[in-house]
């Protein structure tokens, strides 16, 4: 297998922001017990399963989270997460404009499609509104590093710069 980070207390994550029109889909995380995400607005995605790559990732978790099949998705980025109170994390970004199936309801959360505009009123990971605004600026590929102490958000490091917070 190939690992695709250092250290065996890395976690490999992918996640998905699915497009229609100017609407992101968002899962809405109020289902799963002992739930990091709790209460939090998110992209759709989960943890890497043995001998899987990213895009294996993506396609699975989108299809069991959702019921859509990917056919047209962009690698845009990889996230490091480092918190104090959660294992880290190694999280690789998508966006995704072309999909078949018809949408189902997911057992982690409830799904909704809103408007990016919006996507700041929404209960988000201080440092999601970092990478959605790469997003929203069609930033080329890049390297985010989150660092954080339990939801606080204490460091952000674009592509090896740190970042105003």
């Amino acid at each position: 297998m190939v690992s695709f980070a250092s250290g065996d207390n890395m976690i490999n994550t992918t996640l998905c922001y699915i497009c229609r029109g100017s609407d992101y889909l968002m899962l809405h995380r109020t289902k799963k017990e002992n739930d990091l995400n709790h209460d939090k607005w998110i992209g759709i995605g989960g943890k890497f399963l043995e001998d899987e790559s990213p895009d294996d990732c993506l396609l699975r978790e989108t299809l069991e989270e959702t019921g859509l099949t990917l056919t047209s998705y962009r690698y845009r980025g990889i996230v490091t997460f480092v918190n104090t109170k959660y294992p880290s994390e190694l999280m690789h970004l998508f966006t995704a404009d072309g999909y078949t199936g018809a949408l189902r309801d997911c057992d982690e959360g409830v799904l909704e499609w809103i408007d990016r505009d919006r996507l700041s009123e929404l209960t988000l990971w201080e440092g999601d509104k970092i990478f959605l605004d790469l997003l929203r600026r069609d930033a080329p590929f890049f390297s985010l590093k989150l660092r954080y102490d339990g939801d606080t958000l204490l460091e952000a490091v674009l592509d090896g710069k740190p970042m105003q917070i």
